[in-house]
């Protein structure tokens, strides 16, 4: 199986230079009348992209919202700035260049796993930018790091790295098929994917967890509402950690999905899909 994709790949969304960087996006639904826009941000396992995170979420969303799901500078098919440096701040920045490219005054946010981090800080620092916020299994607040976290952003390539970190994912385990697995293999080691992504997170890798925590003072004062979402059986993301987004932030609901690990818009992708669908309807 070839390592490059085709341009008909669904993987390859639209292109726009959002903050000075070329990005790759998908562009979903409704434009205007009661489409309200939805920024949706993925999480960092090696070889994500904005489409293999959210493929089961964007056209059901895109049926009442519009859904803007890009791959974060850094990820995917987005540009990678030669000398760039990895951070919150560069990711809050490359997302509100999206939204500016887009002129988009305000949107909801989705943001799953390290996007949840990317979310709640965005929030935070540009809190008129955000009407809704959505939390699933989210880094964002302190925890120790979990050997599995670290085994995700320490992985190096190969097939058999690849079957065991979607076992650690998935809490179905049906789910990790051999196709699935040489995919996301594949995917991982497309040409700059690699490089950027132990780029990002060398060891000792708990001091990026905290680098992506955002005050309590700050999590304490956001006033937006949120909907806060976790896989009781993640091995990846500790449930405590929606748990103590749930305490923080006054204006917040938690769901927990049982029998879940750290892919709930993957293995519960309907009831997601409904739960955030009602979330940001009324």
């Amino acid at each position: 199986m070839s390592a490059h994709l085709p341009e008909t790949s669904p993987e390859i969304g639209r292109r726009i230079v959002a903050g000075g960087i070329e990005t790759n996006y998908h562009d979903v639904g409704a434009v205007s009348g009661d489409g309200r826009p939805v920024l949706l941000i993925h999480g960092s396992g090696p070889g994500v992209t904005a489409w293999a995170n959210w493929r089961l979420v964007l056209p059901e969303l895109g049926r009442t919202c519009r859904a803007i799901a890009p791959d974060m500078v850094g990820f995917g098919y987005t540009e990678r700035p030669a000398g760039i440096e990895y951070s919150v701040d560069g990711w809050v920045d490359h997302a509100i260049g999206l939204l500016d490219a887009l002129e988009i005054e305000q949107a909801d946010l989705i943001g799953n796993s390290f996007g949840g981090a990317i979310a709640l800080a965005l929030a935070i620092r540009h809190p008129q930018r955000v009407r809704r916020l959505v939390l699933m299994g989210s880094v964002g607040v302190p925890f120790p790091i979990t050997a599995e976290l670290d085994a995700v952003w320490g992985y190096e390539p190969s097939l058999l790295a690849m079957r065991g970190l979607l076992d650690i994912f998935a809490f179905d385990r049906s789910l990790v098929t051999d196709e699935l697995a040489e995919l996301r293999y594949q995917a991982s080691i497309r040409p700059g994917f690699q490089e950027s992504f132990s780029a990002m997170f060398p060891a000792p890798r708990q001091r990026w967890v905290d680098a992506m925590t955002s005050a309590e003072a700050d999590i304490r004062a956001i006033r937006h509402k949120t909907l806060v979402i976790h896989g009781r059986d993640d091995r990846v993301i500790p449930l405590s950690n929606s748990l103590t987004l749930n305490r923080w932030i006054d204006d917040s609901q938690l769901h927990v999905f049982g029998r879940c690990g750290h892919w709930v818009q993957i293995e519960h992708s309907a009831a997601f899909n409904q739960l955030v669908g009602n979330f940001l309807a009324d």
